[in-house]
């Protein structure tokens, strides 16, 4: 069952952040691709300005 739990939460970190990587360049960002897409869920969780930019990413 730990197994399971964790490779579900990999999945979704990994769908994530390639989501994020695939549209980076919809976002207001300039720099820092690799900074954001590494710590998305942190950013997400405590950024109001990178949940807008990380939903344009998304809606790609």
């Amino acid at each position: 069952m730990e197994t399971l739990l964790v490779l579900l939460l990999a999945s979704a970190y990994g769908g994530g952040a390639w989501k994020f990587w695939a549209g980076f360049n919809r976002t207001n960002f300039s720099e820092g691709k690799v900074k954001f897409t590494l710590l998305w869920p942190l950013f997400l969780a405590f950024s109001k300005s990178y949940r807008e930019n990380f939903n344009r990413a998304l809606k790609g």
